[in-house]
């Protein structure tokens, strides 16, 4: 589902409260965003003033705010995932590692081995959220960081959505970040749905489930567009 930014997010935001709720089950979604966005970490409150000016394919970037933690992410040339669930129990880190299971191994089966960053602390002294790997990130086997990740806990509900850097334009992250960390290398007939479909079988088989598609009504849809202002970026 390609939308805007804002409501990408809001969108998040409301299937986590809905799950609280009961009004939903768990949900995993893998969606592209509408145009090229950086999102800015929930509590990120530095970034270079520029980036409001910045345009890709004739399109302004948007700035937007996760619900999420964590550092800002450039959505171009890239797939998110969503996952809202309840129910798992250990500390961050062991949640972060039993979610994350499912991506390791649907990109096990496409051919890409992935395994845990290891940067510390210092991670958030980086803007960029890609100019680092943590135990939440996977990395491939060369280093590169293909999924980063963050999350939001709602009474016991988790958030957590990442971005799969796919096949990013380096000259906007040089753009964007002053610099171009080193890019996972997948193969150049690796398509989006062809990932989608091995990230679902992964899901069904590391969670036990059965995926069954389900759309937004268009009352639903208005309580979404209703959030948007709590993931506008106010001018400064």
């Amino acid at each position: 589902m390609r939308l805007s930014g804002v409501m990408q997010m809001a969108l998040d935001r409301w299937l986590l409260e809905q799950h609280r709720q009961g009004s939903w089950p768990s949900v995993l979604r893998f969606y592209q965003w509408e145009t090229a966005t950086i999102s800015l970490g929930y509590h990120q409150q530095r970034w270079p003033e520029r980036w409001r000016s910045l345009s890709y394919a004739n399109q302004p970037l948007e700035l937007v705010r996760r619900p999420t933690g964590g550092r800002a992410v450039l959505h171009q040339g890239e797939l998110t995932y969503s996952i809202v669930t309840s129910g798992l129990e250990g500390k961050r880190a062991d949640v972060y590692e039993q979610v994350c299971q499912f991506l390791i191994q649907g990109w096990q089966s496409l051919g890409v081995p992935l395994g845990f960053g290891q940067a510390g602390r210092g991670y958030i002294h980086n803007p960029d959220c890609f100019g680092t790997a943590t135990a939440a990130d996977l990395v491939t086997e060369t280093g590169a960081k293909l999924i980063g990740s963050a999350q939001l806990w709602q009474a016991g509900c988790l958030l957590q959505h990442g971005s799969m850097r796919l096949r990013p334009n380096a000259a906007l992250l040089k753009q964007v970040f002053g610099k171009v960390d080193v890019l996972p290398q997948l193969r150049s007939e690796l398509e989006v749905e062809q990932i989608m479909k091995a990230l679902m079988a992964a899901a069904q088989d590391c969670f036990g489930v059965e995926l069954v598609e389900r759309s937004l009504t268009q009352t639903e849809l208005a309580e979404v567009a209703a959030l948007v202002p709590e993931h506008q970026v106010d001018n400064r």
